[in-house]
Parts: structure tokens; sequence; C-alpha cells
């Protein structure tokens, strides 16, 4: 990656790319777009030409100072300086469009995805193996299990598979165009979206031959037959065999057919694995730097 102000970054080469890649979003000329992260403006400049407005939030010091000269003039274009992760995301409709940094994937995604008023589409540049697990293909419990705490909210899909030449310096990982649309009205209320991602999580996480198993202490036998006969899964199907639709199928009836107790049972999941991930990650850092 190459050393822009003192910090490293992989830039999109090609304008006329990056014109044909604008072609393949719903971005207009009514739109307020934000970009996380416009390096040396490449994008900046082309999102500028077709859309309304342009909000640029660059963390290097460096790049802003740069950027505020490169546009200097342009009205529909605002340069700020700031991480993304601690911007305030405005309260009307917007979209993203952006080349970020894949170090924060899973974090500019938390963010774009969870908060209050989300974007009506993001188009993301990220690694290909990130894009897997958000998009859940392939169709595993790993790439599974993102994907389904997604869905409900955001329809995801790779619009445009990268050459490595596209970017300057040549990356050592495969890169596309992820595109996330929300979907309007969500398939699951945002009053139970915690209990639906603690539910999936739990699901995922008990380590058990199938997941009839897995969810033994949530649905009693006959309840989990009935599911499976009306749902259409075989009864010892595993976790990752069933589709989003039988997904919401289990939660629905989780909602309205399980008591309170047992509803409980799974309150947390999410938050425990990420304690757990966290740790892991701790872990290893500081068996990196044994080393």
């Amino acid at each position: 990656m190459k050393k822009i102000f003192g910090r490293k970054y992989n830039f999109l080469k090609n304008s006329d790319l990056v014109k044909n890649l604008l072609k393949k979003t719903t971005i207009g000329s009514t739109d307020l777009v934000i970009e996380i992260g416009p390096g040396k403006g490449i994008i900046t400049q082309e999102l500028a030409a077709i859309c309304r407005k342009v909000i640029a939030i660059e963390k290097d010091n460096g790049l802003f100072l740069y950027l505020k000269q490169k546009f200097r003039g342009r009205e529909n274009v605002y340069i700020v300086l700031g991480d993304f992760l601690a911007y305030q995301l405005p309260n009307q409709n917007y979209k993203v469009f952006s080349n970020i940094p894949y170090n924060i994937t899973a974090k500019v995604i938390k963010k774009i995805t969870q908060y209050q008023n989300s974007p009506n589409n993001a188009y993301l540049i990220v690694q290909k193996e990130a894009a897997k697990k958000f998009v859940g293909i392939p169709y595993t419990s790993a790439t599974q299990m993102y994907a389904l705490l997604l869905k409900p909210w955001f329809n995801t899909e790779v619009i445009h598979l990268f050459k490595r030449t596209d970017f300057e310096p040549i990356p050592q990982v495969d890169s596309v165009l992820m595109h996330l649309k929300k979907r309007i009205p969500p398939f699951v209320e945002d009053k139970n979206s915690i209990l639906y991602r603690d539910f999936i999580v739990y699901a995922f996480n008990q380590w058990k031959p199938n997941l009839k198993l897995s969810l033994n202490k949530i649905f009693t036998h006959e309840q989990f037959k009935r599911l499976s006969d009306n749902l259409g899964f075989n009864i010892k199907a595993k976790p990752s065999d069933l589709s989003f639709e039988q997904w919401l199928g289990l939660f629905n009836y989780f909602l309205i057919g399980v008591e309170d107790s047992k509803k409980k049972i799974i309150i947390g999941s999410e938050y425990l694995l990420k304690r757990q991930q966290s740790q892991i990650h701790k872990i290893n850092r500081t068996s990196t730097r044994l080393r």
C-alpha cells in the first residue's frame, strides 16, 4: 500500500472506472452522498459531477488539506476532517459510496446499518472475503450468521468484481463493490431487532450437531417438529441449511409461541460473542508481539 502523508492507502486509479461504477448505482442528481475516506478525491470528483451534495469525511489531516485545496470552489463538495466512526450521520435521506479502509469494514457496516437513520443505499468497496460474510455466499455457517444479522433490514449483493490492477499500488487481496439496499418496511420491527440478533447468534453458537439440539432449550420437540413441517426444512437440519425466509418463520414463532422464561435464555448472546471475539483478538495480538 502506498504511503501518503505518512499513512497507507490503496487508491482507485482510473476515473473512467469510477464513472462506470456509479452507473451501476441509484445515485442521481437529487442525492446527498457520504464518502468515507476520500483519499485523493478520485471518487469525490465523479460523485460531485452527478449528485446534489457530497460530504467527504477524511481522517488524515494531510489529505484533508489536499482535498480542501483540490475542491476549493466546488459548492456541492464538503470536506470534513474527522473519523467517520464518530461522525453524526444526517437526519435526512442520504446514500453512501466509499472505498473504505478494509481494517474497519465491520465497524463501518455496523454504523451505517444499525444507526437510527441508516442510508437508503450504501455502495462499499470492500475485501472480497469480507463481502462473502455479509452477503452470505458461499452458504456456510460462518458466512450465513453475519448475513442473517443484516437481511431483515438490508438486501446485500456484490455488483462488481475488481481487478487488483484497478488499484494503485496493487493490493494483495481481491476487492468487490458491495451494495446494501435498505428494506422499507423491514422484515423485523425495530423494537424486536436486538432480540432477533440474539436469537440468530444463540442458534449458531451452540456447537450442536443440528439446529434442533441447538434450540432444545427454546422449542419443545413438538414445536420444532411442527415448525420444520410448516417451514419446509429437515428436522435434523444444521443452521446453515435454512433459508432466510425459514429463519424469519422460526423467529416469528419464537416471538408469539415461546414463553418469556425461555426467551430470556438467548438475551445477551450477541454481546457475549463480541466479548469472546475481542478477547481472542487481544490474545492473538499479544502472541504476535511476543514472537
